[in-house]
């Protein structure tokens, strides 16, 4: 039964034996209601005042009743309350420690520090991607809003190096800092970089002073959402259209129009095979838009002759079920797992 039940099946009985009792001492000694009522609760409360009236031999088996009602519907109540706060207490660590061990078995996750809105957002759009990751927040407060989105979380400092650790960051593959003040980011970028050299980082800079800091502390990209905020706004003005085609293609859910990026492994069919017999403008309607190599080279607008390394990211506009497809002849092995 849940805290409700129970709480209205408590005060249906403290009525009900109230009425008991008092109905019992007007029958039995012909009492007034407001002398039986008395009677009736300093019974059960068993504080020991007088009776209001003598009672009769009938009166006193009947007052032993009481006593011995009022008494088990006192340790009713108090077995209730214990075993709200014992079974609220074990399903608190029973859930936490479902949560760690879920953590521990983590690999190649995101990190993400801080669940404000910013946090919350980019939760959630990692959430629609199926990414795994673990949240690190400080503030107890927003448990029950990570609880109501049902992420994986932890509460402690970002900037402790234990809490760090039990978010998995040595075999974590991005760290967002996403935390209240640009100091604070910049002293996790130093100690994230300092636990696990290769992870990838994505900082928050409030101000555009603060960025250079945090590209010394070897953040690998530095976010402005103020700066991203702005340059929005003036291209909504300048360039309405691009505008209007790059939200089409970051919507996710309100369009079938996607921008991706996906890489070439070394198993897939098309290392070595020029853009023009690659058939994939043909046969997937995709448009490639770059191809990043991996020496970082960024070839925009690929000619038709130009070769597919292993390696290679593509950056891509097509279709959701085009680029489901694309990636599976880019990983071959990957999707006969999945099969």
């Amino acid at each position: 039964m849940d805290r409700t039940t129970h709480l209205i099946i408590t005060v249906l009985l403290a009525i009900l034996l109230v009425a008991f009792g008092t109905a019992g001492y007007m029958l039995l000694e012909g009492w007034a209601m407001e002398d039986a009522l008395y009677m009736t609760l300093i019974t059960f409360s068993t504080v020991g005042y007088g009776e209001v009236h003598p009672v009769s031999q009938t009166g006193r088996y009947f007052t032993l009743v009481l006593i011995v009602l009022g008494a088990s519907f006192f340790l009713y109540v108090i077995g209730n309350v214990v075993q709200f706060l014992v079974e609220g207490r074990i399903r608190l660590i029973l859930g936490r420690r479902k949560l760690d061990k879920k953590i521990r078995l983590l690999n190649r996750h995101f990190i993400v520090c801080g669940y404000g809105r910013m946090g919350r957002a980019f939760c959630r759009y990692l959430t629609q991607k199926h990414h795994d990751f673990v949240v690190i927040e400080k503030n107890a407060e927003r448990v029950p809003i990570m609880e109501e989105d049902g992420v994986l979380y932890i509460v402690g400092g970002a900037t402790e190096e234990s809490t760090l650790l039990k978010a998995g960051i040595e075999r974590a593959s991005n760290l967002i800092t996403a935390l209240g003040t640009d100091p604070e980011n910049v002293f996790l970028v130093l100690l994230a970089k300092g636990i696990n050299p290769d992870i990838y980082v994505v900082a928050r800079a409030s101000q555009n002073a603060i960025k250079k800091p945090l590209y010394a502390a070897r953040a690998d990209v530095v976010v402005s959402p103020f700066d991203i905020g702005a340059r929005r706004m003036a291209h909504a003005i300048l360039r309405p259209n691009v505008i209007r085609f790059l939200e089409l293609a970051f919507a996710d859910v309100t369009t079938d129009i996607h921008m991706e990026e996906a890489t070439v492994s070394a198993g897939s069919r098309l290392v070595g095979v020029p853009l023009k017999d690659s058939g994939l403008r043909q046969t997937l309607d995709i448009i490639i838009l770059s191809i990043v190599k991996p020496d970082g080279r960024l070839i925009f607008n690929p000619s038709a002759e130009t070769r597919f390394d292993a390696g290679d990211t593509l950056i891509v506009v097509g279709k959701k079920e085009s680029l489901a497809r694309l990636e599976e002849m880019l990983h071959p092995g990957m999707a006969k797992t999945r099969r």
